[in-house]
Order: C-alpha cells, then structure tokens, then sequence
C-alpha cells in the first residue's frame, strides 16, 4: 500500500506522538484535506492538509506553559532528598505578570511536565507545560531548536581550551553537535546549542580543562529570560513562540 502511516505523519509534523494520533485518528478527531479520518493505519501523500477538529484545538489552547528561572539547588523534575523541586515554585507568591496578562490561578503542579532540564548547579530558564506538543518540540531528538547559556569560568579562558570547545568533541562515544561560542571577556563564554545531552556544557568544559564557576540558561528558540526574576514564573504569552 502506498503512502505514509497517517499517525507517522503527524508526529513528524510535531503535531502529537504517533501513540497519540492512534488514539485521536480512532475518536474521529483528525480531519485530512478536511475529511474525518477514523480508521487507524490509514496511509496518505506526504502532502495532505493534516489538521485537528475545532473540538481538540479548543482543548489545546486550554493547556498552559509556563517560564520559570531556576535557581540553583532546585532540582529539575527528579526528586532529590533535601532539595525543593522546580515545580514546587510554581506559586500564586511566585508569579511575575507581563504587562496586561490577565491574572489568574497557578496551574496544578501535577499537570505540569519539565520539557528540557537543567542540573542542580544551573539556573535559568525551565520550561514546564502541560502542552505534549509544546514537550516534544523542545526535547524531541530531531529539534532544531536553539538553547542559549551564559557560562562564567573559574580562571581566564586559553585561546586552546576555547579552539578545542569550538571544533569536534565527542560524549558517550557519539560526536556533539556543532556548538556557536562567543567570548565575551576573559572568564565569560555565550554556548548556543542545538542539543541537550546530561551536563553537556559542564562536561564540554572538562574536557578541555576548564572548571564552570556559574552555567545559566538565558534563551530557548524565540524565548528569552528577559527580566523574569531568579525564582519567579510566569505564562508564556499567547503571541511567543519557540
């Protein structure tokens, strides 16, 4: 049978999981060049309109992301004796409001997932949603989309300890994707990543001999940390996207 899995191809169009599309292809709840599909391992041209009924994306736009600046010694997502998870900050106290957002009541933390860690050391921007489509576009393998850090260094920076961390370095036996370096002084480095692999800045920057003083996640694809207060959230705005 010619054609591509219909459930294959909503996922590679970052619109769910192929588990999820199964489950929303059996409730009649995908419509392909406008048509009800309801009938799981339909196949079509890699160039069909996919779209989701009015009734889903009605759901989704009731799903809320929200921004949070980590601090260090708040642990991401997995629970570590002694240490305050990031989602336990996700208070009404703690919310930073943009400018004409409407105030309302924080999110339940049990709905919230952390899409992208950042290690116990690291602050920053964490990303916590309840959105699956919103997880997968910032943690999936095949993402392109850009993380920025600042790095502050312990000692000066050698030019060849910054010409190694600018050409080939390999973790676990797999070679990382080529990362943007600029320094901006003599102990400060901006890393601009198109992966997230665990510790990666802090394990790059041993390899060349390098000890990270402070690591802080500043930017993920179109949406920075601006002036969100270390320990504060808010909601990602309707207009940003990553």
């Amino acid at each position: 049978m010619s054609g591509i899995r219909l459930s294959k191809l909503m996922a590679e169009r970052g619109l769910c999981s192929r588990r999820e599309a199964d489950r929303l292809i059996e409730k009649g709840q995908v419509l392909v060049n406008g048509q009800v599909v309801d009938r799981l391992g339909s196949r079509f041209d890699p160039t069909v309109c996919i779209a989701l009924t009015p009734e889903i994306q009605r759901e989704r736009l009731r799903l809320v992301t929200v921004l949070l600046n980590k601090p260090p010694g708040v642990v991401s997502n997995q629970p570590e004796k002694g240490y305050p998870e990031a989602a336990s900050l996700i208070t009404r106290g703690n919310l930073q409001r943009l400018a004409g957002q409407t105030p309302r009541e924080p999110p339940s933390v049990k709905t919230l997932h952390v899409a992208g860690r950042l290690d116990i050391d690291s602050s920053g921007l964490l990303v916590l949603t309840q959105d699956g489509q919103v997880a997968r576009q910032l943690i999936s393998p095949n993402s392109v989309i850009e993380k920025e850090y600042v790095v502050r260094l312990t000692e000066r920076v050698p030019t060849a300890a910054l010409a190694r961390m600018r050409g080939e370095l390999t973790l676990d036996g797999r070679l990382l994707k080529p990362a943007l370096i600029t320094q901006t002084d003599d102990r400060t480095l901006h890393l601009v990543l198109q992966e997230g692999r665990k510790r990666q800045i802090r394990r790059m920057c041993d390899l060349v001999g390098l000890r990270v003083h402070s690591l802080v996640r500043v930017r993920i694809g179109r949406v920075g940390l601006g002036d969100l207060s270390r320990g504060r959230w808010r909601y990602l705005d309707s207009g940003e996207v990553f």
